[in-house]
């Protein structure tokens, strides 16, 4: 838990409620968490629903790892401390995007476990929905879009996540989808996951 430093602060409460947004918007909002290892098609899953989303009159929205980390995070390297900041910083972001009534959509690899509870810990019950996109580090590697697993094997980048940091898989899955394009994948999320999170239902899915 971070330290509050600030002192002689007090929450001020506005007259329009999440409710009121939500009846405007015609849709309850959550956080849909994307986690798992580079290159395993979070961004590229977020994008596609994001779309499909939209296209069903759902507003949403991406928060992406590599873009919060051009502004928001641009100070945050990729210690084990670091990554826990970057986490709790975007969970305050999807946080509040939840509660002015929007679908956050969040792409981060996001490794630790203790990380995304805390982020889970900070919303109200059944706003965030965890998604493990689970694909195995060899076809991660073999992809290797951005030429981040070449570097790492030669040692050019360290604390690489998937092989020379850890990446601790989500404990909570509740369903598993393990067929499909990224496109495909965001398809689904669009025809159920999402549904049921605006339900007010917990779900997670695993996909490869």
């Amino acid at each position: 838990m971070t330290e509050q430093k600030a002192t002689n602060i007090v929450w001020h409460q506005g007259n329009v409620t999440r409710e009121d947004r939500e009846k405007i918007n015609g849709h309850k909002a959550c956080t849909v968490w994307l986690t798992g290892l580079s290159g395993s098609g979070k961004s590229t899953i977020a994008v596609d629903l994001e779309k499909r989303l939209w296209e069903r009159g759902i507003r949403a929205y991406i928060l992406d790892g590599d873009n919060v980390r051009h502004g928001l995070n641009k100070n945050l390297g990729f210690s084990p401390a670091d990554r826990t900041e970057n986490i709790r910083r975007i969970g305050e972001v999807a946080k509040l995007f939840t509660e002015a009534g929007v679908v956050a959509l969040t792409a981060f690899i996001s490794p630790y476990r203790a990380d995304r509870d805390q982020v889970r810990a900070i919303m109200a019950a059944g706003d965030f929905v965890e998604v493990h996109v689970d694909c195995p580090v060899e076809v991660c590697e073999q992809r290797d879009v951005k030429g981040l697993y070449k570097k790492a094997r030669a040692g050019e980048i360290k604390e690489f996540t998937g092989i020379s940091a850890p990446y601790e898989a989500p404990d909570q899955a509740r369903a598993h989808d393990q067929h499909g394009g990224a496109e495909r994948r965001g398809e689904r999320e669009a025809d159920h996951g999402v549904p049921r999170a605006a339900g007010r239902h917990s779900a997670s899915l695993t996909a490869r």
